[in-house]
């Protein structure tokens, strides 16, 4: 994998989510949106805290407390081309299931900093993973430290979109 490249990409995006932040009415930042489904608040919950997650699943893998497993193949493209299918639609997974919250702007701001904290501690560390090492994805089954790091950066795209969506319904 190009953990590198990556890297720097989570940090352009962490970038993005943190302008979008700031551009985002007051007033508009908790509301359900006109088309339904979450609000930017909800959104930023979600991606963060489950990025947050997923860094955990790297350390994992760091510290060998994962298992030898293959990886589907479906997931392999997914990975390669860096984007789910299509539209594909996706459902929380049932582990996840309930904790959708709304957050203030502050707070999600403060999600942003720990986070990348967060991923500046595990990608210096990335390198000492085995690649052989898999730990669970709920979704895509068994991924390693390079292959969440990937992962995040797919999610992390996918929801910048979502955000997006949710601003042309206002």
């Amino acid at each position: 994998m190009r953990n590198p490249s990556i890297f720097s990409s989570l940090k352009d995006i962490s970038a993005k989510y943190h302008d979008f932040l700031r551009e985002v009415p007051d007033g508009q930042f908790q509301l359900t949106p006109p088309i339904g489904g979450w609000s930017y608040s909800e959104v930023y919950a979600h991606i963060f805290e489950f990025s947050i997650l997923t860094i955990k699943e790297v350390e994992n893998c760091i510290k060998g407390e994962g298992k030898i497993k293959s990886t589907a193949f479906i997931v392999k493209i997914i990975l390669f081309f860096g984007s789910f299918p299509p539209n594909a639609k996706y459902k929380v997974p049932k582990a996840l299931v309930g904790r959708e919250t709304k957050i203030t702007k502050e707070a999600a701001a403060a999600f942003i900093q720990k986070f990348l904290e967060e991923l500046d501690m595990v990608y210096g560390q990335l390198h000492l993973a085995d690649p052989a090492l898999k730990t669970r994805h709920p979704r895509l089954g068994y991924l390693n430290a390079s292959q969440w790091f990937r992962f995040m950066e797919i999610h992390l795209k996918h929801h910048l979109k979502q955000l997006k969506r949710i601003e042309k319904s206002f």
